[in-house]
């Protein structure tokens, strides 16, 4: 009897509780922008609210005594709570400039004339993702590709992957810094694979709050080309991206300059007045994933110099810088051999002719000497016989 009356009143806490128990509340919010904390509960008399970061006070009010305290001080100037409002049911917490050491759990507790409330808020903050930044660099001693990202939290995680996909081992060197204002700096390096020139290098960040992903790629090449000859710089677009925007920037001494752009939705082309007569796109191909431009009637002087190709849709990117050296026309037709002539190769041929009839001739005259003495024994023994049979008689 007493073991069944120890089950019913363990079922009845277990049912007491279920049903006094308050869902956890999950917010997040941008750094630097204000967290709202909310706390409802039926309005009634004499209500003492108060709001507790972890296991610590942080704030106090108490309606009888019209009191109202903030026991953190260095919350006090962002945290606000309406009194106006907890007459009406609301104690919601106002954190303002939210910063990620203000990330926790939060409890509020209400105690009123008709009973208790409870809330627990569990406050994340973030600083998403921007953007990337990837570029090759040689800093090292070797290339390498490098992935960063400054001022974001938490901490992303990184991956790298290439296009197309390669069968070795990639290890990337990956390296995370906090910053005083409790921000993340993350920097990832990749070493260039050798023996493979047209790789596709994509670096890929995904934050652990919202799962959002950023991804950017890069391809990059060498071109030569000659004053006056009009010249194709190739650019693809990867299969991952469906892009929308086409840029092309150019730049030389550290000064970039946009050349092209084009909208796949608007289907419009811009191109400054000093360029238009110098850059053509294919539009029909551009649908395909193909913005490879055409240089028309390029010079020396004017046109070398680092060519920059970027898709571009949402979160995702892809550039693919051209290295393009244009050589000067002049200088190119001075260094240039002239054009040999062809008669040294009928003399070579008939040479060798003369060459190999000689020793054809050498050869038949070795041969006949060397089978003069070269009798069959055999008939010099019957020929000896018959003369000796002659002589007989």
């Amino acid at each position: 009897m007493s073991a069944i009356f120890t089950w019913a009143c363990l079922l009845l806490l277990i049912s007491s509780a279920t049903q006094e128990k308050t869902p956890d509340v999950v917010v997040t919010c941008l750094n630097s922008q204000d967290c709202v904390l909310p706390c409802t509960f039926q309005p009634s008399r004499d209500e003492t609210v108060e709001w507790f970061k972890q296991n610590t006070l942080l704030y106090r009010f108490n309606r009888n005594s019209s009191k109202e305290s903030f026991e953190l001080d260095q919350l006090a100037e962002r945290a606000s709570i309406s009194p106006q409002q907890i007459s009406d049911g609301n104690a919601t917490l106002i954190l303002r400039r939210g910063v990620p050491k203000d990330r926790g759990t939060y409890r509020c507790h209400v105690k009123t004339s008709g009973g208790e409330h409870r809330v627990k808020v569990i406050l994340r903050v973030e600083a998403p993702i921007r953007g990337l930044f990837l570029e090759r660099s040689r800093l090292s001693g070797y290339e390498e590709y490098k992935c960063s990202v400054d001022n974001v939290f938490p901490a992303p995680k990184v991956t790298w992957a290439t296009e197309p996909p390669t069968f070795e081992n990639l290890r990337p060197n990956t390296r995370m810094h906090i910053k005083p204002n409790g921000l993340y700096w993350v920097e990832s390096r990749l070493r260039k694979l050798q023996g493979q020139p047209d790789l596709i290098y994509i670096c890929k960040m995904t934050s652990s709050y919202s799962s959002s992903e950023w991804t950017t790629s890069l391809r990059q090449r060498d071109i030569h080309g000659t004053e006056g000859k009009d010249l194709t710089i190739r650019c693809m677009a990867p299969a991952y991206i469906n892009f929308h925007s086409l840029y092309w920037t150019f730049t030389r001494e550290n000064a970039s300059t946009l050349i092209l752009s084009y909208n796949m939705k608007t289907r419009n082309k811009v191109s400054p007045p000093s360029w238009e007569h110098h850059v053509e796109l294919d539009i029909y191909k551009v649908s395909f994933g193909d913005g490879s431009l055409r240089l028309m009637d390029p010079k020396h002087q004017e046109h070398s110099g680092n060519y920059t190709c970027e898709f571009f849709v949402g979160q995702n990117k892809h550039i693919e810088h051209s290295q393009v050296n244009i050589g000067d026309a002049s200088s190119s037709r001075q260094s240039e051999p002239e054009e040999p002539s062809n008669w040294w190769i009928l003399g070579v041929v008939a040479g060798v002719v003369v060459i190999a009839l000689a020793a054809l001739v050498l050869f038949l005259k070795l041969r006949g000497r060397v089978q003069k003495p070269r009798n069959n024994p055999e008939e010099e023994t019957e020929l000896n016989k018959v003369k000796d049979g002659e002589a007989a008689p």
